[in-house]
């Protein structure tokens, strides 16, 4: 089922360091932090409709400015991810990287059982919707290379930085 197909989605935009992002959200969890640089279909998502009051981006938006100025380590909203359930266990696996640590698309792989999908790891990382929140800049390449990243390479040496220096 395609994100978003049986529920009206709200979203509001932020700024953040990483430029400004998107929160889209359900009537009962956060469903996409998206990039102001997505590529078309990156995420795909049913009509959106703008709501700056709706509580879950409310908290969404909070607790994201309290990560960008290192006041906060993890989130505690709902998270719905929509995708294969492949997918999801990778997304899964993304949110057990401990803050300010950073894995292997391969220590992914091990994690979820799979040790020879690596390169899917890799596909389902770069899909994945909820951007920052579920930590997919964490996953580095296996020469500790930043590479592969939605929102830019750029961004995810912010990001990685901003978990360094708390």
């Amino acid at each position: 089922m395609q994100q978003g197909e049986d529920m009206n989605l709200s979203y509001i935009y932020m700024d953040s360091p990483v430029g400004q992002l998107q929160l889209v959200a359900s009537t009962k969890a956060l469903v996409a932090v998206l990039w102001d640089c997505e590529k078309p279909n990156r995420v795909k998502l049913a009509t959106l409709m703008e709501d700056p009051g709706h509580p879950i981006l409310v908290v969404t938006k909070v607790q994201l400015e309290q990560y960008f100025a290192g006041q906060r380590s993890c989130f505690d909203v709902p998270l719905d991810f929509a995708g294969t359930p492949f997918q999801k266990s990778v997304w899964q696996a993304l949110l057990n990287i401990p803050y300010g640590e950073t894995r292997t698309y391969r220590d992914i792989a091990l994690e979820i059982g799979n040790p020879k999908a690596v390169r899917a790891v890799g596909a389902a990382n770069g899909r994945n919707p909820i951007s920052i929140i579920a930590p997919c800049h964490r996953v580095i390449g296996a020469n500790g290379a930043l590479v592969g990243f939605a929102g830019g390479l750029d961004r995810k040496e912010i990001l990685l930085n901003i978990e360094q220096n708390k």
